[in-house]
């Protein structure tokens, strides 16, 4: 029998148990177009192998969740928690994405070329996150390592109880959550977004021209008689 090296599948004949049993069965290296997704919940998740998936239309939550190894691709928006717990691989939303997105993610990368609404990067655990457009408010909440970059502005409380993550903002900061600071860019700094500006195909963002947020570091250590304000 000769493996399939691309494959086609339509949400309007199978559900989404059947697509994702389809998709983990398909062998390592073949393409995947998911047809007629119609804001469809829970597809390509769980997959532990490279696949090429073109998701081709909107989509709806915890697309690509749980995956380690697939690069996918949304022609559309997509709802919460898109890449939800991303090992590795890729995820690409050429649209916007709800609240969430790269919730608890390890590895990858993950790219929306629109905006993403809040808490995006949410516990974020050492993927990248790039964002072409604004993220909402409480984004890199509790982030603990990885890179998040924001090609627009950025909403309120960003980096709230940030620890070893970092977060770059090429637009304005509305304003920054406990524990986050602005820190000067180094050249590091610099070549690490230009890398990233080139991954992401996103040439509107001046490595040179973002601000830099990390962690002050004053809650790795809990003092619950700290100025006697706890």
């Amino acid at each position: 029998m000769v493996a399939l090296t691309e494959l086609s599948l339509d949400c309007r004949e199978l559900s989404i148990r059947e697509i994702n049993e389809q998709l983990r069965a398909a062998g390592p290296g073949t393409t995947v177009r998911i047809l007629e997704p119609r804001g469809r919940h829970n597809l390509a998740v769980g997959l532990r192998h490279h696949l090429e998936i073109q998701i081709e239309g909107n989509a709806g939550y915890f697309i690509g969740g749980l995956c380690d190894g697939p690069d996918i691709t949304v022609d559309g928006f997509v709802g919460w928690s898109v890449a939800e717990n991303l090992m590795s691989g890729t995820v690409r939303v050429h649209g916007n994405a709800s609240e969430c997105a790269g919730a608890s993610s390890h590895g990858g990368l993950i790219v929306i070329d629109g905006d993403a609404s809040s808490r995006a990067g949410i516990s974020l655990k050492g993927a990248t996150v790039v964002v072409g457009g604004d993220v909402g408010h409480m984004s890199g909440f509790m982030a603990q390592a990885g890179t998040i970059l924001v090609g627009g502005d950025a909403g309120e409380s960003l980096g709230d109880s940030l620890y070893e993550a970092v977060i770059y903002v090429a637009g304005r900061v509305r304003s920054l959550g406990a524990d986050a600071r602005i820190e000067d860019l180094t050249a590091e700094d610099v070549a690490a977004v230009g890398r990233l500006v080139t991954v992401a195909g996103l040439g509107h963002i001046d490595p040179q021209n973002v601000t830099k947020i990390a962690s002050a570091r004053q809650l790795y250590n809990f003092d619950a008689l700290k100025d006697q304000r706890y």
